[in-house]
């Protein structure tokens, strides 16, 4: 065996050892809250803390198993002698004992709430383990890996893309070098709606038709998803601004799954054409004030009436409202809570175009949308508002699916949602690798004591950490987007979002760090992309919501 394969096996050999545990912990949990119809829900929730943390062991241990997934196919496509390490590798066996090291600390942190005895800890304890995570996390192994991230100039890793995916990320990175970066601070820092100049070209080059099959005038094939493109175009555009460019694209990807989910064929030949070629914009109305992640609460009414509905209440947090000229509305179709789920319809409610933070729109029916825009500390640019429906009405062609799509909403929203999570982890990437950039151009450059920053070790060691922790985000994304287009890869897309969100916070924090006080600066880029990335974890599935209602039960109920 190889020393590349010894090691590599090694940390999958130690990951075996906490995929055990974190599986023990999860049956028992799961005997706990056993109720009459399976895992009680109620009694779950008396135990978040370790359904919570145990999400996370789960989340960072997949991660790592990908992480040594793509250092075994870059090392096997370079020609990197056996012996020797290359970057992803170092990375790879860096992360890989991190996580390890985390995943002890929860664990044994609290082994009472996970059903674990002294022999289990024992095993994370254990003198293989131990020394792999000490010899990886060591001081000088870290600033070694900081200086060779500095001399390849902020390397971060190979991409390992396709052909038709690079050609992807060249174009569009060249867009947001060259058009999105120079117009990201104004947007910020005046809060300005985003210019036709960033809308135009990315309309001309097929961006709002990513995810719109090309029977319906989009980009994408018929025969298959292409999620990987959609990650790439998302990443970069991020890059350029989160705000600005790298969220345009998730709106008409959620509006187009919900209509090839539970449209009919005469609503998916009308608007999905329209929407590919961003005319008009879309807008997503889901979240309502007292609602937040809980879908199933939703309380905006939805009567019927002659010809139609009308719409009545109140939806907050629709980004790209004021703008668009479509929204797709979920709402209450039927006022019997006990419906739950069942009781929700969507919509598509067509509007007027506005530019302003606030608008009044009326209907020659009598209906009024009034939109007011929600001010941020970050994420500007497309502005995200609280809209208020009274008396709007929608003709009964635009209620999705039909009068067979009335009770349905739920489901159609859940599909519409299913990309969005992955999606948003590539706009975590795009973040991270702005911030990174800037990092290292600023470590270098920046001279304190004598020398530049970046030959001190904490600094060195902050580098090595961020490229590592970029690298392992940006291939799990890439990972689960490959599954996602076989049809597979629902709960990692959620635990990529869970994982690559939380750390961008870290990330762009770091970055921010280590430009000091011209980092706190509006004037300077990691300002913004530390504010920007802070909603990365709320928006999309907010990171308890998701860890708790959807990866830990689902892990919980499957153990």
């Amino acid at each position: 065996m190889s020393d590349v394969n010894s090691r590599m096996q090694a940390a999958s050999v130690h990951l075996q050892v906490a995929d055990g545990l974190i599986k023990k912990s999860l049956l028992w949990v799961k005997q706990q809250c056993l109720g009459g119809k399976g895992v009680s829900g109620e009694k779950l929730d008396g135990h978040q803390m370790a359904s919570f943390d145990l999400a996370w062991c789960a989340a960072e241990a997949t991660t790592a198993r990908f992480a040594v997934d793509y250092a075994r196919k870059v090392v096997a496509a370079s020609e990197t002698p056996g012996n020797a390490i290359c970057l992803e590798e170092q990375m790879t066996l860096v992360f890989c004992a991190e996580a390890l090291q985390n995943i002890r600390n929860r664990l044994s942190a609290r082994p009472q709430s996970f059903g674990l005895g002294e022999d289990d800890i024992a095993l994370l304890d254990a003198v293989a383990l131990t020394r792999f995570c000490r010899t990886q996390l060591d001081a000088g192994n870290l600033e070694a890996l900081g200086r060779q991230v500095i001399a390849m100039d902020g390397a971060s890793g190979a991409y390992l893309l396709g052909e038709d995916a690079l050609m992807m990320q060249e174009s569009f990175r060249k867009l947001a070098t060259h058009v999105v970066m120079p117009l990201a601070e104004e947007i910020h820092r005046k809060d300005k709606i985003i210019p036709k100049e960033i809308l135009v070209p990315l309309t001309e080059m097929g961006c709002f038709g990513l995810s719109i099959p090309e029977r319906y005038g989009g980009i994408q094939s018929d025969d298959h998803e292409d999620n990987m493109g959609m990650i790439v175009v998302t990443e970069e555009l991020s890059r350029g601004s989160l705000g600005g460019a790298g969220s345009l694209i998730t709106r008409p990807e959620i509006l187009s799954r919900a209509l090839q989910k539970g449209g009919t064929e005469a609503q998916r030949q009308k608007w999905l054409p329209q929407v590919a070629m961003g005319h008009p914009l879309c807008a997503i109305a889901v979240t309502e004030p007292d609602t937040g992640s809980d879908v199933a609460a939703i309380r905006l009414k939805a009567t019927k009436c002659e010809g139609g509905w009308h719409l009545d209440g109140v939806k907050t947090w629709c980004t790209m409202a004021g703008k668009a000229g479509l929204l797709l509305v979920l709402a209450r179709s039927n006022p019997d809570r006990a419906a739950a789920h069942r009781g929700l319809s969507m919509f598509l409610v067509e509007k007027d175009s506005y530019e302003g933070h606030d608008f009044e729109f009326r209907q020659p029916q009598g209906g009024v949308l009034t939109g007011r825009a929600i001010s941020t500390i970050g994420y500007r640019g497309m502005h995200s508002y609280e809209l208020f429906f009274d008396h709007i009405f929608v003709p009964d062609e635009n209620l999705v699916g039909g009068p067979e799509g009335e009770g349905k909403g739920f489901y159609s929203t859940m599909a519409g949602f299913a990309g969005g999570r992955i999606q948003t982890a590539a706009r975590a990437i795009g973040v991270m690798q702005a911030a990174f950039e800037r990092a290292v151009l600023y470590a270098t450059d920046r001279k304190v004591f004598g020398k530049a920053i970046g030959e001190y070790q904490l600094t060195l060691v902050k580098l090595a950490r961020m490229a590592t922790l970029l690298t392992v985000s940006r291939q799990f994304t890439y990972a689960v987007g490959r599954l996602m287009d076989q049809g597979e890869g629902q709960m990692e897309a959620s635990m990529v979002k869970l994982f690559t969100c939380r750390t961008a916070e870290w990330l762009t924090r770091e970055a921010l760090q280590i430009h000091g006080g011209m980092g706190y600066a509006e004037e300077t880029a990691v300002s913004r992309f530390f504010v920007d990335a802070r909603v990365l974890s709320i928006f999309e599935g907010a990171e308890e919501t998701l860890a708790l209602k959807v990866i830990a039960r689902s892990l919980i109920d499957s153990a």
